[in-house]
């Protein structure tokens, strides 16, 4: 077997403001391998130029694509690498993967966020996005609330007390602070992901046998875009 590793400096690379892509380094040094792609290695040495040209090719289009997500990300020292718990979330806890630079919201305040919304239960499943929430002219609409109002659900409102604009967060938010109902925003605009996010969380049966407080655990990207008092 033979294998292929490439090599990067930072500890984890994203495309930011699409799906993210994370490649994990080991703790080890700070050169340590973050992809290793294998080959088969063909016991006939008549096999052996192709083999060359294919470990060629896969090592290249590797490191071109490693490279491009590094110029990409966000700098390391803005990137805290673990999660915490927010303060008086109630169990919400944060990886601040952006920080911000501009204002913090208080009560009242009518805030902009882009958010990627998954269903823990469902594997990660994406059930909403407001980047997929397009305008006549193509350009993704934020969602908008006011904070406090208690329209939202709380561990959106929760994450969103401590951001700066310009920074952005992923929560893990327990079903408690997660949806209690099915009034409750953000409320995804496609029938068919809103009938599937309800039924998982408030499956009767499952329940019944006390899955709830697994089945509505959410985890949210959130990007706070603007802020207006």
């Amino acid at each position: 077997m033979l294998a292929i590793r490439c090599y990067a400096s930072t500890r984890c690379l994203r495309a930011p403001h699409h799906r993210t892509l994370r490649y994990l380094l080991k703790k080890t040094s700070p050169s340590s391998p973050i992809i290793s792609a294998t080959f088969s290695h063909p016991a006939s040495s008549s096999s052996s130029s192709r083999r060359t040209l294919l470990v060629s090719i896969a090592t290249t289009t590797l490191s071109t694509l490693i490279l491009s997500l590094y110029a990409s990300s966000p700098s390391k020292s803005a990137i805290n690498t673990d999660f915490f718990d927010l303060p008086n979330s109630g169990g919400v806890k944060a990886l601040d993967l952006r920080a911000g630079i501009g204002a913090t919201p208080v009560e009242g305040d009518q805030v902009a966020i882009h958010y990627y919304g998954r269903l823990a239960a469902k594997q990660g499943w994406r059930f909403d996005s407001t980047y997929d929430h397009k305008d006549s002219s193509g350009e993704p609409v934020p969602f908008v609330f006011t904070l406090g109002s208690g329209k939202v659900i709380s561990g959106i409102e929760a994450a969103v007390r401590s951001m700066k604009v310009g920074g952005t967060r992923r929560v893990i938010i327990p079903p408690s602070q997660g949806y209690q109902n099915t009034s409750q925003e953000p409320i995804p605009p496609n029938f068919f992901d809103r009938q599937r996010l309800f039924t998982t969380i408030f499956n009767p049966t499952r329940l019944a046998n006390g899955e709830g407080s697994t089945l509505g655990t959410l985890i949210f990207d959130i990007e706070l875009i603007s802020i207006r008092r």
